[in-house]
């Protein structure tokens, strides 16, 4: 199932992908309209989903909707970095010993289509194509084993880092948060249908320039361990979004640079998943 946060006639709600359609769940009792209330709601709202879906009923043309981040807001969004041994050899850094996690401020959320914005204060703009997945069960203290339980899902994520600003300080958190450099989506492809989410064909595009390719099989910590670890130290709510990390490719360690530029478009496209797609454009001067 494709989970999706979407806008038609001006409200904005949960629906299904199903070809080129949208299975709206506007009016089923337990289909909540927004997707953390949805998650939260676990196994009955995706019965729900599911019965509409079989139903029939509901659809609106894909191309009649507006699709935000399938979480625009998440609760907690954490990503991890050094996690792809071709990354680790670019930057010239040891392998780590633990994995290493760095928050992006929930603001940063973007959906497909919108715009990446050049700021005003830097043009060291980066992209990083990674999968990433979505928590659908509380949960605190998860073993390697259990993990794939609390899983609702995986989408793909563009980890945009403004460089300068991420290295003035060691929990990157500023150069990770600028607004719009987070990019997610274009929906949540429940984890029933992925299967093995570490075996899973990643690339990245500017332009047409492909700049990354790798395989989330070559992850140091895969996904489920990274729920083990985080899951020690804090409890795991529906909706968060833990992005896995990027493979070499970065535009920073490119000969020449290969900083993101206005008039660009980054595309990431993870097998079994979809494809992400956002223009970059400059920092406008109306932003209140």
């Amino acid at each position: 199932m494709k989970l999706v946060t979407f806008t038609h006639n001006h409200e904005t709600r949960v629906g299904a992908v199903v070809e080129a359609n949208i299975v709206d769940g506007k009016n089923h009792t337990k289909i909540p309209s927004s997707m953390l209330e949805f998650l939260d709601a676990g196994g009955g709202a995706l019965e729900a989903m599911r019965k509409q879906i079989d139903s029939g009923l509901g659809r609106i043309p894909l191309n009649q909707v507006t699709l935000h981040a399938p979480v625009p807001r998440p609760g907690k969004y954490l990503g991890i970095s050094l996690n792809y041994a071709d990354h680790i050899e670019e930057t010239g850094r040891d392998k780590p010993e633990y994995p290493s996690f760095f928050t992006k401020q929930s603001t940063c959320v973007i959906g497909p289509g919108e715009a990446i914005h050049r700021p005003k204060v830097s043009d060291k703009l980066d992209y990083e194509g990674e999968l990433a997945f979505v928590i659908g069960t509380r949960c605190r203290h998860v073993p390697v084993d259990k993990a794939h339980q609390v899983i609702a899902g995986f989408t793909i994520a563009n980890d945009v880092s403004v460089r300068d600003w991420q290295f003035r300080s060691s929990t990157f958190t500023l150069g990770k948060s600028f607004d719009t450099h987070g990019p997610l989506g274009p929906w949540i492809v429940t984890a029933d249908e992925i299967g093995d989410p570490h075996n899973l064909d990643l690339k990245t595009w500017i332009d047409d320039e492909l700049r990354q390719h790798a395989n989330t099989g070559q992850m140091l910590f895969n996904c489920y361990e990274m729920i083990a670890y985080l899951s020690q130290a804090m409890t795991l709510e529906p909706g968060d979004v833990i992005a896995t990390g990027t493979p070499a490719g970065v535009g920073v360690k490119m000969k020449p640079r290969g900083y993101l530029l206005p008039g660009q478009t980054a595309r990431i496209e993870i097998e079994g998943i979809g494809t992400l797609i956002n223009p970059v454009i400059d920092e406008p001067d109306d932003l209140s």
